[in-house]
């Protein structure tokens, strides 16, 4: 039986393509469906030519932002999710949403969280003047980029002179890496949030431990 992902997206899409690039029927992972808070998102273009069910819920269309976020979540329950994916979905999550997928719902922020959360993170971390900058892979929880971390990778800014641009480059080679990297920890059952509660994430040494 595949180990089954829904990922969300608002955008271009690109940590999308790399997923379904890496994982996507691959080692035993499917993408089984894309949904999106945008019509023209390029990320529906991008699942419906890897031949991925895609769907638009666009909160406006709903009576309310949390009546849209459960019937999201029921299709994914519908398509047998084992873990939500979000690359790059830009808007907050109703609190009843997030709770239902309490440690199986992931993000990939680029931040060294817990510095630079929110919107314009490559931007804030530029305009601090930081020597490291990185992405974060982290379970998601009710704050804003605050839930436990998974991954992290960072790398060292040598130069400012490539400006936002060159940092967003080298921003979006890691996520592309760490964000499949995730994917497949949580598939192999080599990583969950710990069910005592609190911020840990156990690795698999730790879960054979208290097994």
């Amino acid at each position: 039986m595949s180990y089954r992902i829904a990922v969300m997206v608002s955008g271009e899409g690109t940590n999308l393509q790399a997923l379904i690039d890496t994982v996507h029927r691959r080692e035993g992972i499917e993408i089984v469906a894309v949904a999106s808070n945008r019509s023209d998102a390029r990320a529906i273009e991008r699942a419906r030519a890897a031949r991925i069910q895609a769907g638009v819920f666009m909160k406006n269309e709903y009576a309310s932002r949390e009546q849209r976020d459960s019937l999201m979540g029921d299709w994914f329950e519908e398509k047998g999710a084992n873990l939500i994916v979000l690359a790059g979905f830009m808007e907050i999550l109703s609190p009843n949403f997030v709770r239902r997928f309490r440690g199986r719902m992931i993000n990939v922020h680029p931040s060294l969280l817990p510095s630079f959360p929110g919107i314009g993170a490559i931007e804030q971390a530029l305009d601090y003047g930081v020597r490291v900058m990185g992405v974060t892979v982290h379970f998601v929880d009710e704050g804003v980029d605050s839930g436990p971390i998974l991954l992290q990778e960072a790398f060292p800014v040598e130069s400012y002179s490539g400006g936002i641009a060159a940092a967003r480059k080298r921003i979006h080679e890691v996520e592309h890496r760490l964000l499949p990297e995730a994917v497949r920890l949580l598939a192999r059952g080599r990583a969950k949030l710990d069910p005592a509660g609190g911020r840990r994430v156990l690795f698999e040494e730790e879960i054979h431990g208290h097994d």
